[in-house]
């Protein structure tokens, strides 16, 4: 399987058959509707009913809506690769011995001293 998306023209038709679809649907709850008030069913006619003047709405969002994602992983978050932190108490203490763990010396030599190298 690629990461390719679909073609352009393979997308336009899923949305089309999609919103055909919906709007089948839409037909039916509106005949269904008018079935149910010309026998008299009543309060129950505003189910098929109201589903026939929301189902539009839905169907043209999701004509519209532009493509399907290819991905089923969603976003990834950005992670940076910085160096690792050290605690401010590492940072406050000065480190006994030859030299820090970086390499440099632990603190500057006194002026007028002399070192043996």
């Amino acid at each position: 399987m690629t990461e390719a998306q679909r073609p352009l023209s393979e997308d336009i038709s899923y949305r089309q058959r999609r919103y055909l679809i919906m709007m089948g649907v839409r037909v039916a709850c509106f005949g269904l509707a008018l079935v149910m008030f010309v026998t008299g069913a009543g309060w129950l006619t505003a189910f098929p009913a109201v589903g026939a003047i929301i189902i539009p709405y839905f169907a043209v969002i999701f004509a519209n809506g532009g493509r399907e994602p290819t991905s089923n992983t969603g976003f990834r978050a950005y992670e940076p690769r910085l160096p690792a932190r050290r605690s401010p108490a590492e940072r406050a203490a000065p480190q006994e011995g030859p030299g820090r763990p970086d390499g440099m010396p632990s603190a500057p030599p006194s002026p007028g001293s002399f070192t043996d190298s």
